[in-house]
């Protein structure tokens, strides 16, 4: 690791020393209108078009709903091979490793648990579900315009799922796409990963974008010395094509398919294909396949009708240790929606349909009497309607509503009231208030508990989990000179109830589903700032405060949420030298989380307090060339202790009472945090316009 850091350090040197000169040429007074330039074109993109609040393309700044917006340059700041782990560089959104031997994990925002969270493409609602577990890592940086969060309930607009925000990834456009880019990186680790995507027209009005990404990290490694591999190995190829069509009047049409397979292991060092599902050496081997396709149509009409639509196959063939789980899911989305002006007020009428169909090798999809294969079918139809209302130049209104029925949990109803007072450009407030629910597919969500021959039992009609939300957000663009120090704080504060669980305690041949006889709270507060100095330093920090807990009816205790560090937050400095030589520093901070111990456990219930820092440093070239390297996590933190006795995977000898008097069992859920320490990485990309 010594010779990565000398390497990073002679690279930032060598180039700065090439054009040295230059920059002292440039040291008379056009330095400064050049940084003037620069702040005007930033403050325009603090302006730029966001769609995830309201479902339609408006200006951020007259955005009723808040809206962060993060672009792809910024998650190039720390380059990784997916989205999963990039998004930890937004504050308040946390990847959250579930498994510390396959190293899967869902997206918490504000320390709600993943299912909460709905992922969006281009708007459509393709990660759900099963695709929750698996289908995260497989979504390469490289298909990325930029990413949209919306934190809080949203299902006045997209439904089920968006209880706790929405993330919406939103891909690139082939009519201005680059015709042609790759981008290649590795590490000491021996993670290869590779993107490529070229850009064809065919015809004036039709481009195509292909895109390839594929990732191979396949050399196992065991730093802590438990026998288990530190990082799942993973085989992955996405391939992803998309069509734009340049339309009259600018009538938009998109259409794109996406391909993903991967295999992953996680488990003992020893383990090999053969011991696939071997009740000897411990491993979990998961071959993925996905299919999706999604795209929008705008009707050729004079008023604004557009048709966006979606489906995704998901087929999952996984042993855990010796225990078999296969699964498929298909999921069909459909909306049309009606873009309607009339004065000062902008209407937005829409009909939704998704049917999802999913089935598994576990008793959570036979009949009652175990002997018949039930596939579950969930089709929910629904309709919405909002008005945004634009009283004057300094207030918005927005009031929506939407309704929902399912077999299930027939009517649902999701109100939403949002204001906007903007008194000048330098000061914003929004408050927003609105309900969130979500349905709920037991079995995707609970299947590792599922191997076992229970009986799956509903204790009665279950009703669907619901929240209320408030959210305060301010936004202050404080003039410093001629740049701008951007203030973005908020305050929330969501209640929720009938939050379904399983019961897998109380009858051992059983699992009984019931609505929780209690409530759950998630309320805190987070604050960004950014900040470009008048030299070439600019400096991005946000911090959060979460208090996430549930509180049952008869007990005086509240229970925190897992994985909910009280406190946690994002830095990101950045300095640019004038001969395209920029040097970053990123990383996150978490403090102490709750996390899952066994009972009498001898690991400590919360984790302490660390951080996840990187450094990169980066030089482009006039030709098109970039080339990067750099080190992440810096500090080379790692958990101590992640797996519960590693040496009796198969629990042959749980009940050893002199050597295992606790009786404690093999568990891997209690990492928190990544288990690949210090590590150097380098790349090359190259872009042709």
């Amino acid at each position: 690791m010594k010779r990565i850091l000398f390497f990073l350090i002679f690279f930032s040197v060598y180039c700065y020393s090439q054009e040295a000169d230059s920059m002292r040429l440039n040291d008379n007074g056009r330095t400064d209108s050049i940084k003037i330039s620069k702040n005007k074109v930033r403050t325009k993109l603090i302006d730029d078009v966001v769609i995830t609040g309201t479902i339609k393309p408006i200006s951020k700044s007259k955005s009723p709903v808040a809206v962060e917006i993060y672009s792809q340059k910024f998650f190039q700041k720390n380059p990784t091979p997916n989205i999963f782990e990039a998004i930890s560089m937004i504050n308040g959104v946390k990847p959250q490793l579930n498994c510390s031997v396959c190293n899967t994990g869902d997206i918490h925002i504000n320390g709600l648990e993943g299912p909460y969270t709905m992922i969006l493409i281009d708007g459509m609602p393709i990660v759900s579900s099963l695709s929750t577990v698996y289908g995260l890592s497989g979504i390469p940086n490289s298909l990325v315009d930029r990413i949209e969060v919306v934190k809080g309930p949203a299902s006045s607009i997209y439904g089920s799922e968006a209880m706790g925000g929405v993330i919406n990834i939103i891909t690139k456009n082939a009519l201005t796409a680059p015709k042609l880019s790759i981008d290649f990186m590795t590490s000491n680790w021996f993670e290869n990963n590779l993107d490529l995507s070229t850009k064809f027209n065919v015809g004036k009005k039709v481009a195509s974008l292909l895109s390839l990404n594929y990732f191979n990290f396949e050399k196992k490694i065991d730093q802590n010395k438990d026998n288990f591999t530190d990082a799942a190995l993973q085989n992955r190829i996405s391939v992803f094509n998309k069509w734009n069509f340049q339309r009259k009047e600018n009538r938009q049409a998109s259409f794109a398919l996406r391909y993903l397979y991967e295999d992953r292991f996680g488990g003992e060092m020893q383990w090999d294909k053969s011991h696939r599902g071997s009740k000897e050496i411990y491993g979990e081997s998961i071959y993925t396949n996905r299919v999706e396709a999604f795209g929008m149509y705008q009707w050729p009409l004079k008023e604004n009708i557009i048709t966006q639509f979606s489906y995704n196959f998901h087929d999952q063939n996984s042993f855990y240790g010796n225990n078999l789980f296969e699964a498929t899911q298909k999921t069909t989305f459909l909306q049309t929606y009606w873009d309607k002006k009339l004065g000062k007020h902008d209407f937005i009428l829409g009909l939704t349909f998704k049917k999802m169909f999913y089935d598994d090798n576990t008793p959570g999809t036979l009949s009652s009497d175990g002997l018949e294969n039930k596939p579950m079918k969930s089709p929910i139809l629904g309709a919405f309607i909002q008005d945004q209302w634009e009283i004057n130049e300094k207030n918005t209104l927005l009031i929506g509503y939407r309704f929902d029925y399912d077999k299930i949990h027939h009517s649902v109803h999701s109100p939403r009231f949002a204001w906007k007072f903007s008194p000048n450009p330098y000061h914003t407030l929004r408050f927003n208030f609105g309900t969130g629910f979500r349905v709920v597919n037991l079995f995707t969500e609970d299947h590792a508990a599922l191997t076992g021959s229970r009986e799956v039992v509903i204790k009665s009609d279950l009703k669907p989990e619901k929240s209320i939300n408030g959210n305060l957000n301010y936004v202050w663009k404080i003039p410093v000179k001629d740049k701008l120090i951007n203030l973005d704080a908020s305050a929330f504060y969501t209640y929720f109830s009938n939050k379904i669980v399983g019961d897998f305690d109380s009858e051992p041949d059983k699992i009984i589903y019931d609505n929780l006889h209690g409530y759950g709270i998630s309320r805190g507060a987070s604050l960004n700032m950014d900040y470009t100095f008048n030299f070439p330093l600019s400096v991005n920090l946000g911090v959060t405060y979460l208090d996430v807990y549930q509180k049952f009816d008869g007990e005086q205790d509240k229970v925190q949420q897992l994985h909910a560090p009280k406190w946690s937050g994002t830095y990101n400095l950045t300095y640019k030298f004038q001969n395209n030589l920029t040097i970053d520093f990123t990383g996150q901070f978490y403090g102490p989380m709750r996390l899952p111990v066994l009972p009498n456990d001898y690991r400590p219930e919360y984790s302490p307090f660390y951080t996840l820092a990187n450094i990169q440093v980066s030089k482009s070239f006039k030709s098109g060339f970039e080339v990067y390297c750099g080190v992440k996590n810096l500090f080379n933190f790692t958990p101590k202790n992640p797996i519960m006795r590693p040496f009796d995977p198969f629990d042959k000898y749980v009940d050893d009472p002199i050597n295992n008097p606790n009786h404690y069992t093999f568990d891997t859920t209690y990492g928190y945090a990544p288990m690949q320490g210090i590590r150097g990485f380098f790349g090359v990309k190259y872009v042709l316009k």
